[in-house]
């Protein structure tokens, strides 16, 4: 990998076999999120969903983002950022329509997305959350069309760069065709992380039209070519807190039994980089 020097702020890690340029990237920098290029994702299948929250989101002043794990009303919840949105992060309309379908029809209309792209090098600088155990983070990105035909090429897929889900362990790879039942995984890949001396992982993916390539520390972890999508996608930087999908019991993880404690996902940058024509 080279290193590609940005003024001011920590560099970047690229392949060696092109020139490139970013054409997207947030530094972090001041103390208030830039709305122009971040939206948050507080609905799921077209409902909003209770772990998610437009909470708990900080900047540092030191070009950092911390997006922590907070309370309402006695459970734990947290943060989801996005520069673009698919139909069913949006909550369906409450009237009926008359093909008995208003749970999942009509949908609100799908806002213009603040950034989408297609190819290049994504990369993200971060630290992880104390207790993976209790809350994951991930930096991947999306197809605003993911699973609407049989070819997911052209429209589009998951692209999971970094989720950690447990201490010291990353997933990396992609998911194609939906959610459903053509459900499928190309490159997923499970593996330890090296311990850094400042505890900053950078983690990025080489999308070209042939391939993908992960990588984490500058050190390839993953790679597949089939089912290369070739639509523009969407980046997400995003928490969960543990136990909403599997349980809604009194004694869910995510309820606050024994005090408040907090926790928190921190990224340094989130960059775009196309190779230069």
């Amino acid at each position: 990998m080279k290193k590609f020097e940005v003024l001011g702020h920590e560099p970047s890690f690229l392949p060696e076999d092109a020139e490139w340029e970013i054409v997207w990237a947030d530094e972090f920098d001041g103390t208030e999120l830039d709305r122009t290029k971040w939206n948050f994702r507080l609905d799921f299948w077209g409902k909003r969903f209770d772990a998610y929250t437009d909470k708990g989101v900080i900047l540092d002043g030191n070009s950092h983002i911390e997006l922590h794990r907070t309370e309402i009303d006695g459970r734990y919840v947290s943060p989801q950022l996005q520069t673009g949105a698919n139909s069913f992060d949006h909550m369906s309309e409450t009237r009926e329509n008359p093909w008995g379908q208003s749970g999942i029809w009509p949908l609100k209309p799908l806002s213009k997305p603040l950034f989408v792209h297609r190819y290049g090098y994504y990369e993200c600088r971060c630290k992880f959350q104390k207790d993976p155990e209790t809350m994951w983070s991930a930096f991947w990105i999306q197809s605003p069309t993911i699973g609407a035909r049989f070819e997911p090429e052209w429209c589009g897929i998951e692209n999971d760069i970094m989720e950690c889900f447990h201490t010291g362990e990353i997933g990396t790879g992609n998911i194609m065709c939906g959610y459903g039942e053509q459900f499928r995984e190309e490159g997923r890949v499970n593996y330890k992380l090296e311990k850094t001396e400042d505890g900053w992982h950078r983690f990025g993916m080489d999308w070209r039209p042939d391939r993908y390539v992960f990588y984490c520390d500058g050190r390839e972890v993953s790679r597949c070519t089939e089912n290369v999508s070739h639509v523009p996608q969407f980046i997400l930087l995003t928490t969960e807190v543990q136990g909403y999908r599997r349980t809604n019991t009194e004694n869910a993880p995510y309820i606050i039994k024994d005090g408040f404690t907090d926790d928190a996902f921190i990224a340094d940058y989130v960059r775009v980089f196309d190779i230069k024509k």
